[in-house]
């Protein structure tokens, strides 16, 4: 469904679309081709007027696990397809924030990097118990330039934001939905996520939509004043000595 990529998953039940990051065995770690499709797919979910309501998920045992280190050892070295990323990158983030319908993250299991960001810009997180977030864009030696510092001081203090953007530290789930980053901590989040989508189909849809849109503009102005700076300053990171070394030791340990 929308010309997506083996890598995304959309599927519908009448008015709800249910989209699954679907590279199981990678633990649906980031790749170009998934990366790509996600910048696709914000504004197609908008654009099919039958849909009114998203599931994201992940399949398997992960949400996501971040970037695939293959991908990202590419990305030091080929300016091309660097380019390209921050250009998606960017899409994937003020796509999200635009999306015309709610987006309902159902976070199945860790969501690390991109997919702790698709998490931080979806508008309700039901999240597993076992589940947890974690941004380790700077530990890797890269700026964080997407989803989650962008949008956690709208969630949480500016200083928690501060200690997990900066640290990298995993943040269960109990704890994300004591800071504001989920609302829901459950024992299947699938299975909630699509119960609070349904309730949502039995409310005034244009009420939906345009009331997510008023509280979308303050994350959207938010983002916007930081966005093309925090993307710039990634892609010089992506060149640097440390991000290389970095990520050459988690290729070698593989």
């Amino acid at each position: 469904m929308y010309d997506m990529p083996a890598e995304i998953d959309v599927r519908a039940e009448g008015p709800v679309r249910i989209v699954t990051l679907n590279r199981p065995d990678a633990l649906n770690a980031v790749n170009d081709p998934l990366h790509a499709g996600l910048a696709r797919l914000w504004p197609r979910l908008s654009a099919d007027r039958v849909a009114r309501v998203a599931v994201l998920t992940g399949a398997g045992r992960a949400f996501s696990a971040g970037g695939d280190f293959t991908y990202l050892e590419e990305l030091s070295r080929d300016s091309d397809l660097r380019a390209k990323t921050i250009a998606d990158g960017r899409d994937i983030v003020l796509g999200m924030a635009r999306c015309r319908i709610p987006v309902i993250a159902a976070v199945n299991g860790p969501a690390v990097g991109l997919g702790c960001s698709l998490v931080a810009l979806s508008d309700m997180v039901y999240i597993a118990e076992t589940a947890y977030l974690a941004d380790p864009h700077v530990q890797v030696g890269l700026v964080a330039a997407d989803g989650g510092p962008l949008t956690w001081p709208l969630h949480t203090s500016m200083l928690l934001a501060k200690e997990y953007a900066i640290t990298g530290a995993r943040i269960p789930a109990a704890r994300a939905r004591e800071m504001g980053l989920a609302n829901h901590v459950v024992e299947d989040p699938v299975a909630e996520a699509l119960a609070c989508a349904q309730r949502m189909l039995e409310l005034p849809q244009q009420a939906v939509e345009s009331t997510k849109r008023v509280l979308n503009l303050q994350l959207e102005h938010a983002v916007l004043a930081t966005l093309d700076y925090a993307l710039a300053a990634e892609d010089l990171t992506f060149q640097s000595a440390d991000f290389r070394a970095n990520i050459a030791k988690l290729t070698a340990k593989r």
